[in-house]
């Protein structure tokens, strides 16, 4: 019982201090995470070990700031009133045997009028777009028919296969937001080198999230498995110093780590595809009420994709939305609308929008259901990830969903009817536990806000709306008054007031790239 009580004790104490901060925060007393300073410039505050917010401006369409291209018209397809599958198929294979010109092979157009697809449609080629002609009156509607399916899928076979013996990182910690990092020995590396970043899965580590006991029906859970990989490109090296292309979403702690510390290794990648897109379609699902574990109508897959865009899409009643892999990166899906007219029936959840890849960019997106995860991120995700400027309505949630996701930026999004959620999920599905860290919402509202600090980590609310709440993490099949304390609440600055900048990630963005980088952002 002594042991259970320090343990209230101690969470107790980190509630009142948290509480104090969000006093001191009200009252003006603390610096801002991120702020502007009389030159224009962010600054931002960091955390003891040098943690800081990270910078998100990487996230989009060839890495954030390039407008979307408007590739030409190769074929053109019209609505034959039957099953259109063969023909679209068709004529995405003969734009994808073409020479690429400037990176692009063509673009396929769906006249107006209505097409039945009872298959999958499938780009395996770089620099080939699937092009409606609008989602409204007078546009292009795709029909999904037959068994349930994919409406369209992206991607290629993407290998990555490693080059000669791996270096370590040598410091002893690297804070999350860092962009370079020290190697024992960085000669084989160069400017331009693909490498991966492991960080093994220690005994240690588990221990200290809290994470090595869970169990459920007798059976222990696994939370993350063997390792996180984070792939990177060199920028520039001096000495034994990498510049890395994009800055890093997770810390690197060497006491938590093989005595070796991280291990960096060249790769190389190849099988992916690049410069593809689908665009200006409405694509409509039969309603139907089924269980996750069913076979569902999907919106968009996508995998080994880098470089592309999903665009002015309007979707009824897929159950599935867009799935961005593991191995998808650089992104944009801009101005897709998702709208449900049924619910699913089983408590596992289906995804609006599935966020496993990394510098995803999602701009002006929405959805309207209940139930439902509008937007998610996967197991061991590597951001940096970005919801922007979008709207969820309905009882659903935005909420990274398992296994030690890092990186995601909620910005100026809004869920009035449900929950923007950076947690520990527990027990959940498969022994989900800790779901975000080094997590942002900004100038964001929602029903309720759930933010959580993991060990070792921190997820920050800025300037958000909506009721702060706190729970314990999650014990399936315990009535939640008996799951033990709530867990330590997050970094909470400017509740229910809007701060500056309006927008970190196109703060952020213009810092990087100037100004003129916000016009990709338009509509």
């Amino acid at each position: 019982m002594r042991l259970r009580l320090r343990g209230w004790v101690g969470l107790l104490a980190v509630a009142v201090i948290g509480a104090a901060a969000v006093c001191a925060w009200a009252a003006g007393r603390q610096p801002a995470w991120v702020s502007v300073d009389a030159a224009g410039k962010l600054v931002y505050r960091t955390l003891p070990r040098g943690d800081r917010i990270v910078d998100f401006s990487y996230a989009g369409y060839m890495g954030g700031g390039v407008t979307l291209p408007k590739v030409p018209v190769a074929r053109t397809v019209a609505p034959s009133g039957g099953d259109d599958t063969a023909a679209i198929q068709r004529a995405i294979d003969e734009v994808s045997a073409m020479a690429l010109k400037d990176g692009f092979r063509g673009a396929v157009l769906l006249a107006p009028g209505t097409f039945q697809c009872s298959g999958p449609l499938n780009i395996a080629a770089c620099g080939v777009v699937l092009r409606g002609s609008g989602t409204g009156a007078g546009g292009t509607t795709l029909k999904m028919t037959g068994e349930p399916h994919v409406a369209v899928a992206m991607g290629g076979d993407e290998k990555v296969k490693a080059l000669g013996t791996p270096a370590h990182i040598a410091e002893a910690y690297v804070p999350s937001g860092a962009q370079t990092i020290t190697l024992d020995d960085a000669s084989p590396f160069a400017a331009g080198d693909s490498i991966r970043i492991t960080r093994v899965t220690t005994p240690q580590w588990l221990h200290f999230m809290g994470m090595d006991t869970m169990v459920r029906d007798g059976k222990p859970e696994v939370w993350v498995g063997n390792a996180i990989h984070t792939m990177r490109r060199v920028a520039a090296r001096n000495g034994n110093v990498l510049t890395l292309d994009v800055p890093l979403t997770d810390s690197y702690d060497r006491a938590f780590l093989p005595p070796e510390g991280a291990e960096v290794l060249k790769v190389d990648v190849s099988g992916g595809i690049e410069q593809d897109g689908v665009e200006s379609l409405h694509i409509v699902a039969p309603p139907r009420s089924v269980a996750f574990t069913d076979p569902l109508f999907r919106l968009v897959n996508l995998h080994g994709l880098r470089d592309g865009w999903v665009r002015d899409l309007a979707a009824d009643d897929t159950t599935e939305g867009i799935d961005a892999a593991e191995d998808v990166f650089r992104i944009t899906m801009e101005d897709v609308a998702i709208h449900h007219t049924t619910t699913i029936t089983s408590a596992a959840k289906p995804a609006d929008f599935s966020l496993r890849g990394g510098q995803l960019l999602m701009l002006r997106c929405s959805s309207v259901g209940d139930d439902e995860m509008y937007v998610m991120t996967g197991p061991r995700n590597q951001g940096p990830n970005v919801v922007l400027d979008s709207t969820f309505r309905g009882t659903g949630h935005i909420q990274p969903h398992q296994r030690w996701a890092t990186g995601l930026l909620v910005d100026n999004a809004h869920v009035p009817g449900g929950g923007i959620d950076l947690m520990n999920r527990g027990q959940m599905g498969t022994g989900h536990g800790w779901a975000m860290g080094w997590g942002v919402v900004w100038n964001s509202s929602a029903a309720t806000l759930l933010i959580q600090n993991p060990p070792g980590a921190a997820n920050w609310s800025v300037g958000s709306s909506g009721e702060e709440t706190t729970a314990a993490m999650k014990i399936i099949g315990v009535h939640p008054q008996d799951e033990g304390p709530p867990l330590p609440q997050g970094y909470i600055e400017s509740p229910g007031h809007v701060v500056q900048p309006a927008s970190l990630y196109k703060a952020q963005l213009a810092e990087r790239l100037g100004a003129a980088a916000l016009k990709a952002l338009e509509p």
